[in-house]
C-alpha cells in the first residue's frame, strides 16, 4: 500500500474572502502536514495537496463544510513519496490562465462526457473529434488516440488557435486536459466562437484513468509535482515497467 495520497480539485464558485480564506486553508493544511498547492481566485479554487491518506481525508471533510466547495469533485492517485515539498496558498487573478479579458466559464457551459461514455463512443468507431487543450510538451508525453493537437506552448493561446478548427464547427469535439480544469474555459469559449457540439470529459484524464484505465489511451500523463507523470493505473509513471 502506497505510503501517500494525493489530490487535485477543482471548483469555479465566486470567491470574494481570498485573503481570510487563504489563511484558514493554509492553517488547516498545514496542522495536518499537508504538502502542495492551492490557488484562490475571484473564479474559483484550483488544489494539488499530498500527505497522509487519513489528513487528507480530513482537510476536504472540513473544506467541504463550506457550501461553496461542498460539490468539490476531487480525484486521487497514490505515491510512495510526498511529490511537494512545502505548502503554499497563492492568490491569482485567474485559477487556470487564460488572459480573455471579459470572459466568463459561466456564461456558456458545455455538457460534461462521463469517461466511459468517451470509451464507450470509442469503441463504436462513433465519428467525434477529441480535442487535447494542454500544452505541446505535456501531448508528447502522451495522450488519447488520434486526439487533436492544436499546437499550444501555453493556455493562453488558445483563443487564437481556435481560428484554425472553423471547419469542425459542426463536428462533435470532446475537449479534454490533466484534471478537467482547462476545458472548463476551452469547452465554453468554443461554444462562443460557434462551435455547435461541444462536451468536456468529466473529470479529465485523471478521472478517465481512475474509471477506464489506459483503454485508447497512449504514454502518460504529466502531473505539475514531483512524480512528472503518471501510468494509467496512477502510479508514477518512472516506476510503471516499460
Amino acid at each position: 500500500m502506497s505510503r501517500y495520497a494525493n489530490i487535485a480539485a477543482y471548483r469555479f464558485v465566486p470567491l470574494d474572502d481570498r485573503e481570510a480564506l487563504r489563511t484558514r486553508l493554509h492553517d488547516a493544511a498545514q496542522e495536518r502536514g499537508l504538502k502542495g498547492t492551492i490557488l484562490l481566485a475571484p473564479e474559483g479554487i484550483n488544489i494539488f495537496l499530498a500527505g497522509v491518506e487519513a489528513a487528507l481525508q480530513a482537510f476536504c471533510g472540513q473544506l467541504q463544510q463550506d457550501p461553496r466547495f461542498a460539490a468539490l469533485d476531487i480525484k486521487w492517485s497514490h505515491s510512495e513519496s510526498l511529490p511537494f515539498k512545502r505548502l503554499r496558498v497563492r492568490l491569482k487573478k485567474e485559477i487556470v490562465t487564460l488572459g480573455l479579458a471579459g470572459f466568463s466559464a459561466a456564461d456558456s457551459p458545455a455538457p460534461y462526457l462521463p469517461a466511459q461514455e468517451l470509451k464507450r463512443w470509442y469503441d463504436e468507431g462513433r465519428p467525434f473529434v477529441i480535442l487535447d487543450t494542454r500544452n505541446r510538451w505535456e501531448i508528447e508525453q502522451g495522450s488519447f488516440d488520434r486526439a487533436l493537437d492544436p499546437g499550444l506552448s501555453s493556455f493562453g493561446e488558445f483563443p487564437a488557435a481556435l481560428e484554425g478548427m472553423a471547419d469542425l464547427k459542426d463536428t462533435p469535439i470532446v475537449t479534454f486536459c490533466t484534471g478537467g480544469i482547462r476545458c472548463e474555459k476551452a469547452a465554453p469559449l468554443m461554444k462562443r466562437a460557434g462551435f455547435n457540439q461541444v462536451y468536456q470529459l468529466e473529470g479529465g484524464i485523471l478521472r478517465y484513468f481512475e474509471e477506464v484505465g489506459g483503454a485508447h489511451w497512449h504514454g502518460n500523463c504529466v502531473v505539475f509535482d514531483d512524480r512528472g507523470a503518471l501510468a494509467p493505473d496512477l502510479t508514477p509513471a518512472h516506476t510503471t515497467a516499460s
